[in-house]
């Protein structure tokens, strides 16, 4: 077999060679004689098949897989020739030419390598970050919001008329054409005055009244309203106020801290410090996100330079070309499915964003390894379990759809990502 290797670069290697038919038929021989052993064919001792039988038979299913260990010894020779291992591929091969002649086969294959480069000078790239103050009437301020969620709601001690922001609690019935409707009726309900939960309309026309006070408020139900019957009708309801009440915000004291924390020994300085460290971590993730983030591996992509393998770089811009395929009318996919040259300049066009992106990756995975940073698959189910919590989503839902879709890795890799990033900015300190 003759085979030749080309290195593109550190990344990236041709493989070419010439299978000769002979070789292949070799090949078809040895296939042939082992499955003879093993199949069962009438009138023939169980693994007494002679091998011309079983190429009567499985001709077809043995040539091409003959074909397929010839390519293996080829690409398996090539690898050696090139002092690299099975291992270090990353990808699938690409064939470049597969050109079946009368007495040969003729192949291109390209194989790409896992990226190496030394992990040196990384930490002096990063950008500064200095984390942010917090300053004292922010907490002050979160204190009372706090202080405000828990405040209960009291009866006003002194009679007055219902303002914005009160509760009221009143009964009501609704009425369209003079007759009442089904589910237009309540008694002692409590409205909160501004909550914007009734028809528009309805909470304002509450505003002035006092205790005891009946009153007709005329509205209209919005175009869209859920109940058809409803929709777009003018609408009296007739109301009765009985109480007012508000909420009195407690005083910032110890106790307050404590019902706040769930910490029976908590004090308002406590209190303070924890506010405190939230609202820090709350400004830091945000500039991470938004600023730091980018920043880095903005840094990192130029400080390294290595080669990338091709065939990662061509699967991130298919994944690229997809994204935007999902944001075009089809009017737009359809003039990319009949012209396959703007689709090659859309390529080109991503081109050294993709290879930013893989680039980025390959260093995040060196870095992490340089730094022990690791991130377990629990941890990885764990994060998605408090994110589907947080959205009010079925967590097993949301584990099982990670996993058919086969995106557990790129979550994995985001985790790790900030882990490191987190580490080498002082972030987990």
């Amino acid at each position: 077999m003759k085979v030749t290797v080309e290195k593109i670069d550190d990344a990236n290697i041709v493989i070419s060679g010439e299978i000769e038919n002979s070789e292949v038929q070799k090949i078809v021989d040895k296939l042939a004689k082992e499955a003879g052993k093993e199949i069962k064919v009438d009138g023939f001792r169980a693994g007494k098949v002679p091998p011309h039988i079983v190429k009567k038979l499985h001709g077809d299913k043995l040539l091409q897989d003959a074909e397929g260990e010839a390519l293996r010894d080829m690409m398996n020779q090539g690898l050696t020739e090139a002092g690299v291992t099975v291992a270090d591929m990353i990808g699938e091969p690409t064939f470049k030419k597969f050109d079946k002649q009368d007495d040969k086969i003729v192949v291109e294959l390209e194989v790409s390598l896992q990226p190496k480069f030394e992990a040196k000078g990384y930490k002096d790239v990063l950008p500064a970050f200095e984390k942010p103050e917090v300053e004292d009437s922010e907490i002050d301020a979160r204190i009372d919001e706090l202080a405000k969620q828990s405040a209960p709601l009291e009866k006003i001690k002194r009679k007055r008329a219902v303002r914005d922001g009160d509760t009221a609690i009143i009964d009501f019935e609704g009425f369209v054409d003079g007759e009442p409707f089904e589910g237009g009726k309540a008694e002692k309900y409590a409205l909160k005055i501004g909550s914007g939960s009734f028809i528009p309309g309805f909470e304002e026309q509450l505003i002035g009244m006092k205790y005891d006070e009946e009153k007709t408020i005329t509205v209209t139900f919005p175009e869209d309203y859920q109940s058809k019957d409803l929709a777009g009708k003018e609408t009296e309801f007739k109301v009765k106020l009985h109480e007012i009440q508000e909420q009195v915000v407690p005083e910032v004291n110890d106790e307050l801290a404590q019902k706040i924390t769930g910490d029976e020994s908590a004090t308002v300085d406590t209190l303070k410090e924890r506010l405190k460290s939230q609202i820090q971590n709350e400004k830091i993730a945000k500039i991470y996100q938004e600023e730091v983030k980018p920043a880095v591996i903005e840094a990192l992509v130029k400080h390294f330079d290595f080669a990338l393998p091709n065939s990662i770089v061509e699967q991130e811009i298919d994944a690229k070309i997809n994204q935007k395929a999902q944001t075009m009318t089809q009017e737009e996919l359809n003039e990319y499915k009949e012209n396959p040259e703007k689709v090659e300049t859309l390529r080109e066009e991503v081109r050294e964003e993709a290879k930013d992106s893989v680039k980025a990756t390959f260093i995040v995975d060196i870095l992490a390894k340089e730094e022990g940073i690791e991130v377990k698959d629990e941890e990885v189910s764990q994060a998605l379990y408090y994110e589907a919590l947080m959205s009010g989503q079925d967590p097993q839902q949301i584990i099982e759809y990670y996993q058919k879709n086969n995106l557990l890795p790129a979550v994995k890799m985001g985790m790790i990502e900030d882990k490191l990033f987190g580490k080498l900015l002082g972030l987990d300190a």
